[in-house]
């Protein structure tokens, strides 16, 4: 099954008002417990921050834009350049961003990761389950280092190696094939990140046992219904209606567990200079 089209098929739907792109944008960061995580570093990492101090953050590989959103509706001092190698992506965000009160807050702007030609002025950088798109990480890490601030943070939530791209059993049809590795382990990510400069801060696995439950539950059989059947997009409204509080539930439970493992890992790393 590839995840990746139904996806693009769903945010083609979501995202022709800007009405159903805000509804968009809740339910994304209520259904994928990767938000709830990086949310939560966000606002670590920026609340302490005077709000007469302006911060500039970086969102690398932005995707259908929810966390630019976040940060510049959160935190009004901060400033969001807002990347990705997909036009069609950049311009569903960029409309509905003009139509909002962050729109002068927040830029959009296509670039290669791997060939990152900006200066050196970012507080913070997001990258939120790309680099598993990406072969040549080491260079991106670099590229980070050298973009980012002295003492400014990088974000990175990307799946495991314990399974987080939900790759099946031999026989048996996989999630998720658009992925470069199946995920990573993570004293290697520490260590591509320490050789890249950056000084891993904390690394925690997420989707443990409470948020692989609720992937399942929220993500993985939905996207197997709509892979299978166009008539799934009429029975999704009444599924989502009866599974979406335990689901959330679970989100909560993984958010306040300190997982021994998990098919997804986060790491937060700091610029040392």
């Amino acid at each position: 099954m590839f995840y990746d089209p139904i996806k693009d098929r769903l945010g083609r739907i979501f995202t022709a008002s800007p009405a159903l792109q805000k509804l968009f944008y809740a339910l994304l960061h209520t259904v994928f417990l990767r938000s709830w995580y990086v949310r939560r570093e966000i606002r670590n990492l920026l609340e302490g921050i005077p709000a007469s101090e302006p911060i500039d953050v970086l969102d690398a590989g932005t995707g259908f834009g929810q966390y630019a959103h976040f940060v510049a509706a959160g935190f009004p001092n901060a400033r969001v350049l807002a990347v990705d190698i997909k036009e069609d992506y950049l311009e569903n965000a960029r409309r509905f961003i003009e139509q909002t009160p962050q729109r002068d807050r927040i830029t959009f702007e296509v670039h290669d990761l791997t060939e990152l030609d900006l200066p050196r002025r970012f507080d913070l950088i997001l990258s939120v389950d790309v680099m598993e798109h990406i072969e040549e990480d080491r260079q991106v890490f670099r590229n980070f280092k050298r973009v980012l601030k002295p003492g400014g943070h990088v974000i990175i939530n990307t799946p495991s190696d314990l399974g987080g791209s939900d790759v099946e059993r031999e026989g048996e049809e996989g999630f998720i094939e658009e992925h470069v590795r199946p995920g990573y382990n993570r004293e290697e990510l520490m260590e591509k990140l320490r050789d890249a400069g950056l000084e891993p801060v904390r690394a925690i696995y997420t989707y443990g046992t409470y948020g692989s439950a609720a992937w399942r539950m929220l993500i993985k059989w939905p996207m197997k219904m709509l892979s299978r059947s166009s008539a799934a997009y009429a029975i999704l409204p009444m599924y989502y209606a009866a599974v979406l509080p335990v689901g959330t539930a679970l989100n909560a439970l993984d958010v306040r567990t300190k997982n021994p493992r998990g098919t997804g890992l986060l790491v937060v790393a700091r610029n040392p200079e």
